[in-house]
Formats: structure tokens, C-alpha cells, sequence
């Protein structure tokens, strides 16, 4: 906590303070290609427009086109050299998650990097139009099915390229609040004893218990491909719009914890990145540096029952 507040480097020699600029510093990612979801804005543009910088190919995954093109319009105007597409991709329908993986194989282009930024914030009750809650649909599952589909693409290019693929999942430490038990398998959609908060909460444990399972896999099948999960910190965006008074309020109580984009965005883009992460997959990141998430978020029973309930929701969904 010390180190947050006062932005003190930890052991990676970056803290709360860096950017995202500062901890790619020097690093040319020429020969790389990223998909980033939600890149359209927030803390997802920023990690967008610094590996654009680093020289990667980068495709901006987004719901709203408009916004994306906006966003590409906006690296490229700053940096003429950046290649940069957009696709689209709305993470809380099952169908639109397979287009978007369909589309972007048929590119046949390589993928070094799969950054599953994009989330939803203590929203009211809804489904998606899978009949699947939407904080879980949109922050968990759709990342969860856009991973599996990709994945066959991430290991043929680790293999022939002979460069480790680099999967980093958006969490936060809002892991540390989730149901009671922490994923309701049996409620996921139960309406009356919705909790916004909690929801959400429940979304980003499994962000982290998704990172962890698809590591073991990983590592089980001697995949060159590394899954890891981060917090970026607390930092105001478009996220926070279905509770921007009660986080305007709570940040002017706890202003020294709170980061700005740029500075928001320097966790992703550091594990995504940095070379001295090379091999290092199935940990948590808060601050650019490795910390240890609840004993729920290391889970391995949690974490295998919710791969498994996780590929039935995504089944039934395309049955339907």
C-alpha cells in the first residue's frame, strides 16, 4: 500500500507512478501483432497507442466502431508509422465473439499478444442475449470463448516464429470481493439476490482463475504462451459510468490511489512487453511488479470447475 501511495519503485523497478511509455521504454515489438479488447478507449487506447509506438501491429477490438475508428485516427495522427486496424466485437454475445474470431483468422495474420482489457462496471441487473448475466457474460466469458478460439493461432505462430505468445487478462482487486464462495454457479443469473458490486467482483476472481487454468493447460502441453493477469489501479474512465458519483466520492477520500491513464495503462503494457517476463505466466500484477491475489483467486478446484462450467454456458449458448 506504502509503495502505491508514494509510487516507490518495487522489485521491477517500475511502481504506481510509471507509465506505460517509460516501462516499454526501448523496446521494439516490430516483429509483433496484439489484439486489444475494449481498445477503443480508457486505459485499452493507451495500451493500444504505446505498442502502436513500440511498433506493433495492433487491432483494436471494440463494440462501437465509431469509437474505434476514432481511436485509430487518433494514434495515427500522433504517429504516421503505426499500424493499426480495428474489428469489431461485442464480448457479451457468444455469436459476435466468433465472428470476430472468424474475421480475424481469415486475415491470416500471426498473434503474438491477446490483451483482454474490456469490462463492464457495476451495471444494473441484465442479461446478455445468451440469458447470461452481464457483467459475467461480458467480462469473463466472452473473454474466456475469444481465448480459446485464438488460441490455435497464438501456438502456430509461437512455434514458427519461435517467440513467446503473451496472453494477459485485465483483473482488478475487486477479486477480494466476489459472492460468498466465489463464483455462483448455481445463481449466475439469480435476479433477486443480485449485488452490482459483487458481480462484478465475481467477473474479475474469474479473470484471474482463467489466467491460472489456461496457464496450467498451457504449460501441461509445453505451449510457448505465457497467461497472465493484472490490476491496473483505480483510475477514472468511461468504466465507471454506472457509478461516477459514488467513485467521485470515494476518490476524493482516497485520492493519493488513484492513477491516470497513462499510468493505468503501464501494468498491461509492461506484462505484455517487457522482456524480463520472459517464461513467467500464471501470476498477478499490481503495479508492474508480481503480487499474490486471494486464496479464492489461487483456487486450482475453483479454477477447474470454472473452465468446465464456463465451456457448458459457451456450448449451451451456441445451441441456441
Amino acid at each position: 500500500m506504502l509503495r502505491s501511495i508514494t509510487g516507490k519503485p518495487g522489485p521491477s523497478g517500475f511502481g504506481s507512478a510509471s507509465t506505460a511509455e517509460q516501462v516499454t521504454h526501448g523496446i521494439d515489438g516490430s516483429n509483433l501483432t496484439a489484439i486489444v479488447t475494449g481498445g477503443a478507449s480508457g486505459i485499452g487506447l493507451e495500451t493500444a497507442r504505446v505498442l502502436a509506438m513500440r511498433n506493433v501491429h495492433v487491432i483494436i477490438a471494440a463494440r462501437n466502431m465509431e469509437a474505434a475508428n476514432e481511436a485509430k485516427q487518433r494514434i495515427v495522427k500522433d504517429n504516421k508509422a503505426a499500424r493499426v486496424d480495428v474489428e469489431k466485437l461485442d464480448l457479451s454475445s457468444i455469436r459476435s465473439v466468433k465472428a470476430f474470431a472468424d474475421n480475424f483468422k481469415a486475415l491470416n495474420i500471426p498473434l503474438n499478444i491477446l490483451i483482454n482489457n474490456a469490462g463492464i462496471m457495476f451495471c444494473p441487473f441484465q442479461l446478455s442475449e445468451d440469458g447470461i448475466e452481464l457483467q459475467f457474460a461480458t467480462n469473463h466469458l466472452g473473454h474466456f470463448y475469444l481465448t480459446n478460439l485464438l488460441l490455435d493461432n497464438m501456438k502456430e505462430t509461437a512455434k514458427s516464429s519461435g517467440i513467446e505468445g503473451r496472453i494477459v487478462n485485465l483483473s482488478s482487486v475487486a477479486h477480494i470481493c466476489p459472492y460468498k464462495g466465489g463464483i455462483r454457479f448455481h445463481k449466475i443469473n439469480h435476479k433477486s439476490s443480485y449485488q452490482n458490486k459483487l458481480a462484478y467482483g465475481q467477473s474479475k476472481l474469474a479473470n484471474i482463475l482463467h489466467a491460472n487454468e489456461l496457464s496450467r493447460h498451457l504449460q501441461e502441453e509445453g505451449a510457448n504462451i505465457t497467461v497472465n493477469s493484472v490490476h491496473p489501479g483505480l483510475i477514472m474512465t468511461s468504466l465507471m459510468r454506472h457509478s461516477a458519483l459514488l467513485m467521485r466520492i470515494f476518490r476524493a477520500f482516497t485520492c493519493f490511489l488513484w492513477k491516470n491513464v497513462p499510468q493505468g495503462a503501464a501494468t498491461t503494457s509492461y506484462v505484455a512487453l517487457h522482456p524480463s517476463l520472459k517464461g513467467v505466466t500464471g501470476k498477478y500484477y499490481f503495479d508492474c511488479n508480481e503480487h499474490k491475489p486471494t486464496k479464492q483467486a489461487r483456487d486450482e478446484a475453483l479454477a477447474k470447475n470454472l473452465w468446465d462450467f464456463s465451456n457448458n454456458l459457451v456450448n449451451a449458448s451456441l445451441k441456441t
